[in-house]
């Protein structure tokens, strides 16, 4: 069973991840209608992070997921034995 501290990182990474993907649909998919002149705009980067942003995570992710796939591969290695 899950402790009181697990559920609570849980719930605060759920909560994390749905502001982040709120802010980013409204970011992309609400803003560019909305007129430039707005109070809206204000709390937004400008678009051309939209893109930039999402793929440094996703260059940071991959780098990692290596990392450790690399790590995990190096501490199981098994050397050959010789007769």
């Amino acid at each position: 069973m899950a402790t009181g501290v697990d559920q609570a990182v849980g719930m605060s990474l759920v909560v994390f991840s749905l502001l982040l993907f709120t802010y980013y649909s409204v970011w992309i998919i609400v803003l560019p209608f909305v007129d430039s002149d707005q109070a809206l705009h204000k709390y937004f980067l400008p678009r051309e992070y939209s893109v930039i942003l999402p793929g440094i995570a996703a260059i940071i992710l991959l780098l990692c997921i290596g990392a450790f796939t690399a790590v995990i591969m190096w501490k199981n290695h098994k050397p050959k034995k010789v007769d």
